[in-house]
């Protein structure tokens, strides 16, 4: 038996996904078998050469080209920006995956600005029972007034159990069974919901009620208003504050000392070196801009909260 793991990445991504294919590959049992794949519409045949030198004897690493036609439906329109700034298709890849892989009936999804701290083994052996999928809250929105709102006023969820799609235990079975991909498509095409995190949202919306909550340590992202976790399992630098663009971020030991072993390193550091005060003032300013977004949203009448207290949608 093999444990599958799937990477979404875009071409300029592929330094960050080594750095955290190489701690995969590093903490991976010697006793078990991996196959990761990456899912990609542009991943140039040099970074495939760069990822397949990372693998080992227990760890395949595959490549998945993704169907322009199978993804057309996924417009670059505003609603489906990440973070309310730019359209990045690959975040949509992960709802593909139970469908392009019938073979499996579990699997595990991270995405490429992540870190393994242990055996990605130990998160697939997650019994999902009739779970969709297995995930963990996002910490990173907690402490942020206006990510609440969003999340309780927009989505009408509940914050404490809205999760983040960085990691995902993938009921791959229950996906295919229930038409998971179909029911996202309709929804896309009639709705067109206005999202901050679009594939989030959806999986968070379609799911509810249906998520298995891991423990927090298989998905630590760095936040100014808590203590960093003691053991975390799986690092996560999500939103802006990634280690090659910001120094002392909670957890950035991590990353660096998996970079070192990579031959990113050196180019790594030079984009740290590099990246100017006023760009890191740019990223802070993107973080408002997203928080912004909230106060438009829950005006609107067809958001998903106004949907569903209309009944117009079955989830």
């Amino acid at each position: 038996m093999t444990i599958p793991v799937f990477y979404a990445i875009s071409d300029d991504y592929t330094k960050y996904a080594a750095v955290s294919l190489n701690s995969l590959v590093k903490h991976a049992d010697q006793n078990q078998d991996y196959t990761v794949y990456f899912l990609s519409q542009d991943l140039s045949k040099q970074h495939q050469q760069d990822l397949l030198a990372l693998g080992a004897d227990n760890v395949h690493v595959n490549f998945f080209k993704i169907n322009d036609e199978m993804v057309a439906p996924i417009q670059n329109r505003k609603e489906n920006y990440l973070r309310a700034e730019f359209f990045t298709m690959s975040i949509f890849y992960r709802l593909f995956i139970p469908d392009l892989f019938p073979q499996y009936d579990k699997a595990i999804y991270i995405d490429s600005d992540t870190i393994l701290n242990d055996d990605i083994a130990k998160l697939y052996d997650t019994d999902l029972g009739n779970n969709l999928f297995g995930a963990c809250m996002d910490t990173s929105i907690q402490f942020v007034p206006e990510m609440i709102a969003y999340i309780k006023e927009v989505l009408a969820l509940d914050p404490k159990k809205y999760i983040n799609s960085g990691m995902l235990v993938l009921n791959c079975r229950a996906f295919r069974d229930e038409k998971f991909i179909d029911r996202f498509m309709s929804l896309l095409e009639k709705y067109h919901f206005d999202c901050i995190a679009p594939d989030q949202d959806y999986l968070n919306e379609i799911a509810d009620k249906r998520i298995l909550h891991l423990d927090p340590k298989w998905d630590a992202m760095p936040n100014e208003n808590t203590a960093p976790l003691a053991n975390p399992s799986l690092i996560h630098y999500n939103l802006f504050f990634k280690p090659w663009h910001f120094t002392n971020i909670q957890y950035e030991e991590y990353f660096w000392a998996s970079a070192k072993e990579t031959q990113f390193y050196d180019e790594l550091k030079a984009d740290l070196s590099n990246y100017t005060d006023k760009q890191r003032q740019e990223d802070r300013g993107k973080l408002d801009h997203m928080l912004a977004k909230e106060a438009e949203i829950v005006q609107e009448p067809n958001n998903w909260a106004q949907v569903k207290k209309r009944g117009s949608v079955s989830l």
